[in-house]
């Protein structure tokens, strides 16, 4: 049995560091389950990291199903969270209702949308219906780079003061969670303190509930962006790069496929097959 929203807020309560990860294939989000991280997070980064795209607007609802129902499939402890894409949700609530049940359906437990207080109203229509929702404030790849760029959030007291009233308006809208990206550690900590639900920092320091990172970037996969946030665990780029150079190699020097690597008739048989062909 998989982890339930309960468990994810009852682990703040229980004072328990929440793990997430953003995956977006099977393979993967079966390595990450088994390593029992507690939620899964279909992003819609996965336009960037998966589709080559500059950034996560171009996304749409049938590829973040797509992601989701693969994920889905791999995932047998975590929780399973599943990002609503660039206006999906943004139009109107009946929408916002819709493809959210979209994601449901396609195997998430919960779905993410950006935005603070100007989305309560959409959160809140969202969960009468039944679906859980994760919130996410401060910096939102979606629509803060359209204006405003790659900046941290939180840096001055009324900025400050707008991130935290946009916590407690996503608390009381109904949110389960929150992710809160790029806000400065002491705002971040502020807010993990004074709302109820569990926070989870993307780049936002130790403070927070819980912790989240897209699993290309952990293992040294992704190149293109290299966020300060991101700690890097492995280089698994230079690594396959190197891997797929050797095999290159021995294919083109012969050694590949080896013996070991294919499979052969009965001598017998062939006999009878060269015997045929000759006459």
């Amino acid at each position: 049995m998989h982890k339930s929203i309960q468990d994810i807020i009852d682990m703040k309560k229980n004072e328990k560091k929440i793990s997430v990860i953003t995956s977006y294939d099977y393979t993967l989000a079966t390595l990450c389950d088994r390593a029992e991280v507690d939620v899964l997070l279909v992003g819609d980064s996965a336009g960037m990291v998966m589709l080559g795209y500059e950034n996560t607007i171009p996304v749409t609802m049938d590829q973040m199903c797509m992601f989701t129902e693969a994920v889905s499939r791999a995932r047998q402890n975590s929780l399973l969270v599943a990002d609503l894409p660039f206006m999906s949700y943004q139009v109107n609530i009946d929408d916002a209702i819709k493809n959210s049940g979209k994601l449901i359906k396609a195997g998430a437990d919960a779905v993410k949308l950006e935005g603070g207080s100007t989305m309560a109203e959409t959160i809140s229509a969202i969960v009468d219906v039944g679906i859980p929702v994760m919130g996410h404030i401060g910096l939102q790849p979606q629509t803060t780079m359209l204006y405003q760029g790659y900046k941290v959030q939180g840096k001055t007291k009324n900025s400050a003061l707008k991130l935290i009233d946009d916590a407690k308006e996503l608390e009381e809208a109904g949110v389960f969670s929150i992710a809160l990206e790029m806000i400065s550690h002491e705002v971040a900590e502020i807010i993990s303190e004074t709302i109820n639900v569990p926070t989870i920092g993307i780049g936002s320091g130790v403070g927070c509930d819980g912790q989240v990172l897209v699993i290309q970037d952990l293992l040294g996969m992704y190149d293109k962006i290299k966020p300060k946030f991101v700690k890097r665990y492995m280089n698994l780029s230079e690594d396959i790069t190197r891997t797929i150079e050797n095999y290159n190699k021995d294919i083109k020097s012969g050694m590949f496929p080896a013996p070991e690597h294919w499979f052969s008739m009965d001598p017998k048989e062939l006999e009878n097959l060269r015997e045929e062909i000759g006459k």
